[in-house]
C-alpha cells in the first residue's frame, strides 16, 4: 500500500485496461473519486500543495495511518495540514474501497469548515456537496456520494446521539486542538474509548506545536510528526506592558500606512467590541490620509461574523492598491491562514474573554493574558519576510498551551449530552482535563431543578426530549413547556431569537439617537422577550412586502439582517424537531392576554432560577440565587419608559455577566405568584436568605398550601390526574413531569 502512495505522489500512475475502454486514452489521468479526467487546474494547485511544509511528511503520514490507530500531527500556522491531511486519509479509505467508512473533519468555526471544504474540493477537483461536503448549524451540504466530510466539533457530537460509535466513517480528523473546546475535549475523551469498540477506525488529531505533547500524553500510543516551522519573522516586542494596547495598536496600524510598505496588516485585539470600535475608527482616520498612500480598509474578523477573508483566487481579482486592516481576536488566527498578503502582525498579547463561576451561576469578563501557543500562531502569520510587533515585552511570562474551555464554562449542556450517552458518572469520558467538581455538581443540580434528571441520576423523559434540542436546557424546558401552555409558536421564536447574536445592530458615533427610536418602534409593554417576537414578526413581514429589499428595511431600523436570517433558520430547525417527536404546536396568539401570561409562565418553567427584584425602587436589581446586585441594560426595552412608567419590581432575565456595568439583559417583568407557581419547591427553599425570598415566603404562606399545590397540579397535568398524585409531582418537579 505504501508504495502504491509513493507512485501518486511521483505523478506516475498508469491508466488501466478500463481508462482505454472509456476512451480517455494512456495520456489522461483520472480522478479516482469521481473517474473524471482531471482538470488543467488540478495540476497547477497540486504543485501550489507540493511546496506546503506538511507535504514532505506525506509518504511518512500514509506509512503512520496504515499501520497505526491515532496520529498526531504538530505544527504551527499556513503548514497545509487543515487541507492536505484530510485529503491523505480519504485515500486511505478508498484503498479499503470504504469499507469502514468515510473521513470527517472537524473545525471549531462554522465559516472555516465550509472555506475549508470549498478550498479542497477544488484541489481534488471534485464538486462541492458530492465528493467533498460540508456540514454545519443550518446548513447540510454533502450529499450520499461524500467521501470527505468538514463539520464543527459540535456538529459532530450531536451526530453521535444517533450513532455512537459513528461507523459511518473509517477515519475522523480533529483539527484546531490545540483550542481546548468543550466540544472537541469531550470528542477526544470519547474517542479514546470508541477506539477500543473499533480497532479498524483511524483517528487523526492536528495540533499547534505547543500542545502536541499534552495531547500524546492523553492519547497514550499514538504516532506523532512534527512539522518544521518556517524561519519566524522580524519579531519586534515593546519596552514594556502596554495598559493602552487598544490606541497604541492602532497608531501604529497608521505609521505602517504612512511608510507605504506594501502588504496588508493583522491586529489581534481583545474583544469582538474592541474590534468593531477599532473599525469604525480606522475607517474614520483612513479618510484624512493622503490620496497618494491609498485607501485603508479595516475588515472586522472575529467568529460569529461571516466569512470577509476572500478565497485565494478573489484576492487577485479584487486586490488594487488598498492596504486591508484585518482586525481579528481570540481563536481568530485560523481565519487568516488562506490570506498570503500578510506582512504585519500586531499582537496586543490580551484576550477578554468570559469564565463561568458555578457558584453564581453566571459568566465573568476578564481580561487576561494570551498563550504562548497563541503568540507563537500569530508570529507564523507573516510569513518569513515580514515583522511581527508585540506590544509586550519579550520576557513577559505566558502560559504554554490554551487554557481548556471545559474548566471554564457552563457544562450542563456538556452534561446533558454525556448523560444521553448513557455515561452515567462520567466515568468513560476520558477528558483531558476533568471538570472541575463544583461545575459538575452545579450542571448536575440544574438538570434535575428542570427535572430531566430521574431519582437515580439518569436522564428522565423530559431529559431525554430536552436533549433532542439544539439549545441551552433551560431554553429547551421552556419550549417543551409551552406545548403544556399553547404557546409554541411565540416560545420558539423566542428562543430563536436568542440562539444567535443579537439582532439589534449597535450604531456609529452620531447617529446613536436615530438608532435608539428606530428600536423603540418594536417595544412591548410587557419586556424584551416580547420585543424579540415583535421584530421577527416585522421582519418575516418585511420579507412579503414587494415594494423594498429586506435588506435595505433592516438597516433603515438598524437591525442585522444576517442574525434575523439565522434565527429564521434556527426557528425552522426547531419546528422539525418538534414535528419530528411529535409535540403539539399550537397556532399564534400572540398579542392577547392570557397568550402574554402563558408565554411567561413558560418561560419561567426553564428560567425560574434567573429572578431579580428591584430592592430599592430605583434600578438596582437584587439576584435571588446568588444575591448580587445589577442594573437592566440601557437598551431595555423598561429603560425607555422608566422615567414616566418606573422600573417592574420583579424581572425575569436572559443574560448576566459580571462586568464593569454588571446588567442583566433581556427582561420582562413577572409576578411573583406565578413565579411560586411554577418554580420547583426544593429549588426555592434552597435559595439563599434574604428578604426577597422572605417576601415570596409570605406569598407561599398568604396563598395557603392547599391552594398553591392545586394550582401547580393545574398546571402540569391540566386537572386530568388524580388530585394527590399531581400534588406529589408538583411538590418534586418543575411543570411538565
Amino acid at each position: 500500500m505504501l508504495e502504491q502512495y509513493c507512485e501518486k505522489d511521483q505523478g506516475t500512475r498508469t491508466a488501466t485496461g478500463e481508462d482505454e475502454a472509456i476512451g480517455f486514452g494512456a495520456d489522461l489521468e483520472l480522478n479516482q473519486f469521481d473517474g473524471l479526467p482531471f482538470s488543467s487546474r488540478y495540476y497547477k494547485l497540486l504543485s501550489e500543495r507540493k511546496t506546503l511544509s506538511v507535504w514532505s511528511v506525506r509518504v511518512d503520514f500514509m506509512e503512520l495511518l496504515v499501520n497505526n490507530q491515532i496520529v498526531i500531527v504538530s505544527g504551527h500556522a499556513k503548514t497545509g495540514k487543515s487541507t492536505q491531511i484530510p485529503q491523505w486519509c480519504a485515500e486511505f479509505c478508498l484503498s479499503s474501497q470504504y469499507q469502514h467508512g468515510v473521513v470527517v473533519c472537524t473545525q471549531i468555526h462554522r465559516q472555516q469548515a465550509v472555506d475549508l471544504a470549498l478550498r479542497v474540493a477544488d484541489e481534488m477537483d471534485v464538486n462541492i456537496g458530492h465528493e467533498v461536503g460540508y456540514t454545519v448549524p443550518l446548513e447540510n451540504c454533502c450529499s450520499s456520494d461524500t467521501i470527505l466530510r468538514y463539520c464543527t466539533d459540535d456538529m459532530l457530537l450531536r451526530e453521535m446521539m444517533s450513532d455512537p460509535l459513528l461507523e459511518r466513517y473509517g477515519a475522523i480528523v480533529i483539527d484546531q486542538a490545540h483550542e481546548r473546546t468543550v466540544s472537541t475535549d469531550v470528542l477526544l475523551g470519547l474517542l479514546k474509548d470508541l477506539r477500543r469498540q473499533r480497532p479498524e477506525l483511524r483517528v487523526v488529531v492536528l495540533t499547534a506545536s505547543p500542545a502536541a505533547d499534552k495531547l500524546l500524553g492523553h492519547c497514550g500510543t499514538a504516532s506523532v510528526i512534527r512539522l518544521q516551522s518556517a524561519c519566524p519573522a522580524e519579531v519586534v516586542y515593546s519596552n514594556s506592558s502596554n495598559k493602552d494596547y487598544f490606541y497604541s495598536a492602532l497608531r501604529l496600524v497608521l505609521e505602517i500606512h504612512r511608510t507605504k510598505e506594501e502588504g496588508d496588516v493583522v491586529v489581534f485585539l481583545a474583544s469582538a467590541q474592541e474590534i468593531e470600535c477599532a473599525c469604525c475608527i480606522l475607517q474614520r482616520e483612513g479618510t484624512r490620509l493622503g490620496a497618494d498612500l491609498g485607501p485603508l480598509v479595516p475588515v472586522a474578523l472575529y467568529p460569529g461574523k461571516a466569512r470577509v477573508v476572500p478565497l485565494p483566487d478573489e484576492e487577485k481579482v479584487s486586490r488594487k492598491k488598498s492596504r486591508r486592516v484585518f482586525l481579528s481576536g481570540h481563536q481568530g488566527e485560523d481565519m487568516l491562514m488562506a490570506v498570503d498578503t500578510v506582512n504585519f502582525v500586531i499582537d496586543t498579547g490580551v484576550e477578554k474573554t468570559l469564565v463561568y463561576n458555578p457558584r453564581i451561576r453566571a459568566n465573568s469578563e476578564i481580561l487576561r493574558p494570551i498563550s504562548r501557543c497563541q503568540a507563537d500562531i500569530r508570529k507564523q502569520l507573516t510569513g518569513t519576510t515580514g515583522k511581527c510587533f508585540c506590544l509586550y515585552p519579550e520576557e513577559k511570562t505566558l502560559h504554554a498551551e490554551n487554557p481548556p474551555q471545559i474548566l471554564e464554562s457552563n457544562i450542563t449542556s456538556t452534561v446533558l449530552f454525556l448523560k444521553r450517552m448513557d455515561i452515567a458518572g462520567l466515568g468513560h469520558c476520558d477528558f483531558i482535563n476533568r471538570p472541575d467538581p463544583e461545575g459538575l455538581m452545579q450542571a448536575l443540580e440544574e438538570l434535575d431543578y428542570l427535572a430531566a434528571l430521574d431519582d437515580d441520576g439518569n436522564l428522565s423523559e423530559i431529559g431525554i426530549i430536552i436533549s433532542e434540542f439544539p439549545l441551552d436546557p433551560q431554553m429547551a424546558k421552556a419550549l417543551l413547556a409551552s406545548c403544556e401552555f399553547d404557546c409554541v409558536s411565540e416560545v420558539v421564536t423566542i428562543a430563536a431569537m436568542l440562539s444567535g447574536p443579537s439582532c439589534f445592530l449597535e450604531p456609529l458615533v452620531g447617529i446613536n439617537h436615530e438608532a435608539i427610536q428606530c428600536h423603540r418602534k418594536f417595544q412591548h409593554p410587557e419586556g424584551d422577550y416580547f420585543t424579540l417576537i415583535n421584530v421577527y414578526n416585522a421582519f418575516k413581514q418585511s420579507q412579503r412586502e414587494t415594494y423594498f429589499s429586506v435588506e435595505k428595511w433592516c438597516q433603515d431600523y438598524f437591525l442585522d439582517h444576517t442574525a434575523l436570517k439565522t434565527a429564521d433558520a434556527v426557528r425552522s430547525e426547531l419546528i422539525d424537531i418538534l414535528k419530528r417527536i411529535e409535540l403539539p404546536i399550537s397556532e399564534p396568539f400572540f398579542g392577547t392576554k392570557s397568550n402574554t401570561h402563558n408565554i411567561k409562565r413558560a418561560l419561567l418553567a426553564g428560567f425560574f432560577m434567573q429572578i431579580a427584584r428591584d430592592v430599592d425602587g430605583s434600578g438596582n436589581y437584587f439576584m435571588l440565587t446568588h444575591k448580587h446586585m445589577a442594573q437592566l441594560h440601557p437598551l431595555s426595552s423598561y429603560g425607555a419608559k422608566a422615567q414616566k412608567l418606573g422600573l417592574p419590581e420583579w424581572v425575569l432575565f436572559h443574560e448576566y455577566a459580571l462586568s464593569e456595568n454588571n446588567c442583566i439583559r433581556t427582561v420582562s417583568e413577572i409576578n411573583p405568584e406565578v413565579f411560586i407557581q411554577m418554580a420547583p419547591q426544593y429549588f426555592f427553599y434552597n435559595l439563599p436568605p434574604s428578604e426577597s425570598k422572605d417576601i415570596l415566603q409570605n406569598l407561599l404562606d398568604t396563598v395557603g398550601p392547599g391552594k398553591h399545590k392545586k394550582i401547580r397540579t393545574a398546571a402540569i397535568i391540566n386537572n386530568e390526574a388524580d388530585k394527590d398524585c399531581a400534588v406529589a409531582q408538583a411538590y418534586d418537579r418543575c411543570v411538565i413531569q
